[in-house]
């Protein structure tokens, strides 16, 4: 006869990029274990892999963890951490007026996705073409956190895979049709000002933000933006 099962139970949350509420559960110890290893590990790439774990585990099996952007993974891992211990999270920052350690408590309920008015996902390549961007997946973090390869190499990959299609006045065309070759040539070929378009787009991504209140040790009541997946989970 083996042990009883334990039943957790189901919560659910609404993404940007899903139409339907996700349901998941509560982490367990054996996902506690994954974000400790990752954590320790000090390494955003772990943490990347972890948060691929951790969020495929936990929500229903009809949700595909690599097909969701960042910032929806990253939101979601932190409703769950909620669920599963408690709404606060304690970390350490260094304050800028007396380059000391000061410890920080904060409502998940506080962290929030923030979003740019001037955010599109349209990038104009000249009066009757322009491109439609799709959102950086886990595939395409974790690839920019890779050392092997230059951070210009990088960040053209990240590029070139973000970018979803090309509208050319009535013809849509989907990058993914095209051979690398096609691709690159086509990419070599932007104008500055497509270029600055599309890093714009990247700077205004939205991001998991909060404002958080602390006294520094000299007693001077502080207020620090806190935003990324960098700064919630290492």
């Amino acid at each position: 006869m083996g042990l009883p099962k334990i039943d957790l139970p189901l919560f659910e949350t609404q993404l940007v990029s899903v139409k339907n509420k996700i349901k998941f559960r509560p982490f367990t110890v054996k996902e506690e274990k994954i974000l400790l290893i990752a954590q320790e590990a000090d390494e955003i790439d772990q943490v990347i892999l972890a948060i691929k774990q951790i969020v495929g585990n936990c929500c229903e099996d009809s949700l595909n963890v690599d097909d969701l952007p960042m910032f929806d993974l990253e939101y979601l891992l932190m409703q769950i951490r909620a669920k599963s211990v408690n709404n606060v999270i304690t970390f350490t920052i260094t304050d800028p007026d007396t380059d000391k350690p000061v410890e920080i408590e904060l409502d998940i309920d506080d962290i929030k996705l923030r979003e740019s008015e001037e955010h599109s996902k349209e990038i104009v390549i000249d009066d009757d073409k322009y491109l439609i961007m799709k959102y950086p997946r886990i595939a395409q973090v974790s690839s920019f956190s890779n050392t092997d390869n230059s951070q210009t190499q990088n960040v053209f990959d990240v590029m070139s895979e973000c970018i979803e299609t090309v509208v050319d006045g009535d013809t849509t065309y989907d990058l993914k049709d095209f051979e690398d070759k096609e691709v690159v040539e086509f990419i070599d070929s932007f104008s500055s000002e497509t270029v600055n378009g599309i890093k714009k787009f990247f700077e205004t991504i939205p991001v998991l933000s909060a404002e958080a209140k602390y006294l520094n040790t000299e007693g001077k009541e502080k207020t620090v933006v806190l935003e990324g997946m960098e700064t919630f989970f290492i």
